[in-house]
This record gives C-alpha cells, sequence and structure tokens, in this order.
C-alpha cells in the first residue's frame, strides 16, 4: 500500500463542490435563463439579434454548468476527465457540423434545378 491513500470520504470531498458554489451556479443559471425569457417576452430584440443573443446566453450557460456542476478542468494532475470531455465536444461538433454541411450540400445539388422548369 502507499504511503497515504484516500478513503472514500476524502475522494468525495475532493471531487465535490462546495454548497457555495453550488448556489453560485444555481442563482447565476436562473439570472441567465430569466434574462433570456425577458427578452423574448417583453420583445426588448427581436429577428437575428434575439437568436444571437439567446445563443450567447445559452453557451454562457452551458460553461457555468460545467465549472459549478460538472467541475471540469478543477481535477488534479493528469487531467483526464478534462480531456475525455473536450474530445466527446470535438467528436460531436465533427457531427453535428459534418451532417449539416452535407445537408446543405445535397440541398444545393438537388434543390438548384427545381426553379429552372
Amino acid at each position: 500500500m502507499s504511503e497515504h491513500e484516500l478513503s472514500l470520504k476524502e475522494i468525495k470531498k475532493e471531487w465535490h463542490g462546495s454548497l457555495r458554489g453550488y448556489l453560485i451556479g444555481f442563482f447565476v443559471s436562473i439570472l441567465l435563463t430569466g434574462i433570456s425569457f425577458f427578452l423574448v417576452i417583453e420583445k426588448v430584440v427581436t429577428g437575428p439579434a434575439l437568436v444571437y443573443i439567446i445563443v450567447s446566453l445559452a453557451l454562457l450557460q452551458a460553461i457555468v454548468q460545467l465549472l459549478f456542476f460538472l467541475h471540469v478542468g478543477q481535477e488534479a494532475k493528469p487531467r483526464w476527465e478534462t480531456i475525455v470531455f473536450f474530445f466527446m465536444v470535438m467528436v460531436l461538433l465533427i457531427i453535428v457540423l459534418g451532417s449539416l454541411w452535407i445537408m446543405h450540400d445535397l440541398n444545393d445539388r438537388v434543390m438548384s434545378n427545381m426553379g429552372a422548369s
């Protein structure tokens, strides 16, 4: 056995955040959701600008949740969980963006002659 092995309680404490961290993450998430809701209901911004603002707020909320609830990037070295997470994001981006690219290309190839008849 090694000189100092961590008990299950110490491992849980190491990998879990504090109540303060969870509350901060919760209230920031509620605030970002409330801002999005307010912008749509009150029609402060409309059109493409509204879409960009809501997408930006959603990405910001995703980052908050990754940091405060999933603790991405907070583990000790080597950071295997962070590496695996970003690899997963890269694979998902390849699949989604590749699918959109293929669908757009097929739409151009198949539907390009429709207006000529």
